[in-house]
């Protein structure tokens, strides 16, 4: 039971992975730009980049947002497509995307918050569903 809990919640983690690697190469290729030259523009290499668009790898918030800044879209909209942010979680959205702003913060300290956070949402989600 937990093998098929951890599949399915891999399965979901690569599917808006995916996503948003195909995202970020439609929003390259509007911006008439090639992989070098975004790559570039956010400090990361090429075939780093190349795993992101293919679905390989999960950016980090920083360089979700290097990514942004360099296609001119909403970080925010690519935080919800990673997966970081959750669109129907209503206001818990924005704890979540301050956390990701603080620049106070690690990333790993970043993650770590994320989690606990997602956890009590859970956690108060359950408990109001057995009441």
């Amino acid at each position: 039971m937990a093998k098929d809990k951890s599949t399915k919640t891999s399965k979901a983690v690569a599917g808006s992975l995916g996503s948003l690697g195909d995202y970020l190469k439609e929003q390259r290729l509007a911006a008439q730009l090639s992989l070098r030259q975004l790559a570039d523009q956010v400090g990361v290499s090429n075939p780093y980049l190349s795993q992101i668009e293919r679905g390989l790898r999960k950016p980090s918030a920083e360089v979700l947002q290097q990514l942004a800044r360099a296609l001119r879209v909403s970080a925010e909209q690519l935080y919800v497509r990673a997966g970081i942010v959750h669109p129907d979680s209503g206001q818990a959205g924005s704890v979540e995307l301050a956390i990701l702003a603080d620049t106070g913060l690690t990333e790993r300290q970043k993650h770590s918050l994320l989690d606990v956070y997602a956890s009590f949402l859970a956690l108060n989600e359950r408990d109001a569903a057995a009441s």
